[in-house]
């Protein structure tokens, strides 16, 4: 079995995840393409993961790319997570992993709806609902939710949950008939209100944003891509890292990766994979430097993180798992940044990489705060070190 070390695991990755100097990436479509996808839980993140991969990082060319060209679209994927999707990826996300969450967030609400006594009958009344709301967002044009229950009185309608208890709590319709209908195909995020940091997305319907909307595809084929597309950009990498990062179950990880049909691995007490053709040698001899949003696609990459997190973790992930903002040197992390308040990015380094790779960061920091402007970015899941810098 061939042998793939850590340190061609971290060439590959600054390589392949346009992060060393020589393959930095000409617009952010190219990024998306070469990273599957970029996570877009956060909404900065998008713009921050791609412009930290780019030869000239302008935060407009993104935004163009996003709303404009509309070569970028926002999406429900793997692991019932938010993504800003290259268009042509579009479909094979939806058909292998949106697909199945639309059927079981339907069921969720079907249950949710009947539990809040809202109707006798909820089926017919989650449709009739989710029917209004399509010919609201037609009328409109493109809507807020807010807009949206002024149009259709039915979304102004309130969950039930813990009813009857100490604990019940309310919570209003809207956002999960939008999140369903959104995970149907049938509607799309368009341009956020203010800034790119904004998660305050108008709604539109799919096939009035892209021409013909969203193809649909067979789930098993979509599967067998997706893996072949993860496997280019992350390989290699191993059976439960495939199984975490799309999110599906053994069986369905296991079926898919039989069609791909990979190459195995040794990392050095554990099996990768990697596509069959891909197996030749993988060497770089320039040094690198990135900063890296939170909830960065490399970051987020491997359930497996020890070759490039190694001791990290707690100073740099929430309780939940997720990672706040990194410093990268020549595949590892080495440390992590906050934006604070006058406009700084407060950098620290956990470990020593010598007075060159330190002066790198910094001056990628500089360069960072610079392109922000006045916006002021704070990630959605705040890490211990964020907090801290930030205090």
């Amino acid at each position: 079995m061939r042998q793939m070390g850590v340190t061609e695991r971290r060439a590959r990755l600054g390589l392949r995840h346009r992060l060393a100097p020589s393959a930095l990436a000409d617009g952010p479509v190219d990024v998306g393409r070469d990273l599957v996808v970029l996570h877009g839980t956060d909404p900065a993140s998008v713009y921050l993961a791609a412009a930290a991969r780019m030869h000239a990082p302008a935060l407009g060319a993104i935004d163009r790319a996003m709303y404009d060209e509309r070569a970028l679209v926002r999406m429900l994927g793997m692991r019932r997570t938010m993504f800003a999707v290259p268009v042509e990826t579009a479909p094979i996300v939806q058909a292998a992993c949106t697909r199945a969450i639309a059927a079981q967030e339907r069921r969720k609400l079907v249950q949710f709806i009947e539990q809040s006594r809202l109707t006798d009958d909820a089926t017919t009344w989650l449709k009739g609902v989710e029917e209004a709301t399509v010919a609201a967002i037609g009328a409109r044009g493109e809507a807020f939710a807010t807009e949206l229950s002024e149009d259709v009185p039915l979304l102004r309608q309130k969950l039930v949950f813990g009813l009857g208890t100490k604990n019940e709590v309310e919570q209003p319709i809207v956002t999960r008939v939008l999140f369903l209908l959104a995970a149907d195909g049938r509607i799309i995020r368009g341009r956020p209100r203010g800034s790119w940091t904004s998660s305050q997305y108008r709604w539109t319907l799919i096939d009035s944003w892209l021409t013909g909307g969203v193809p649909d595809l067979p789930t098993e084929a979509a599967r067998v891509e997706l893996v072949r597309r993860y496997l280019a950009a992350f390989g290699p990498a191993t059976v439960a890292d495939v199984k975490w990062w799309t999110g599906w179950t053994a069986g369905e990880t296991k079926r898919a990766l039989a069609e791909v049909g990979p190459a195995e691995v040794e990392l050095g007490g554990a099996t990768g994979l990697v596509l069959a053709d891909d197996l030749e040698p993988t060497a770089v001899d320039e040094r690198w430097v990135a900063l890296l949003p939170a909830l960065d696609p490399t970051v987020m990459g491997w359930t497996d993180r020890g070759w490039y997190l190694g001791d990290h973790a707690r100073a740099l992930f929430d309780r939940s798992g997720n990672p706040g903002p990194t410093v990268w040197c020549d595949g590892r992390i080495v440390g992590g940044w906050a934006h604070r308040k006058d406009g700084e990015i407060a950098v620290r380094l956990l470990e020593d990489i010598g007075a060159d790779a330190t002066a790198a960061a910094d001056a990628a920091a500089e360069r960072l705060s610079s392109s922000l402007g006045k916006v002021r970015v704070t990630p959605r899941f705040r890490t211990p070190l964020e907090r801290e810098l930030t205090a």
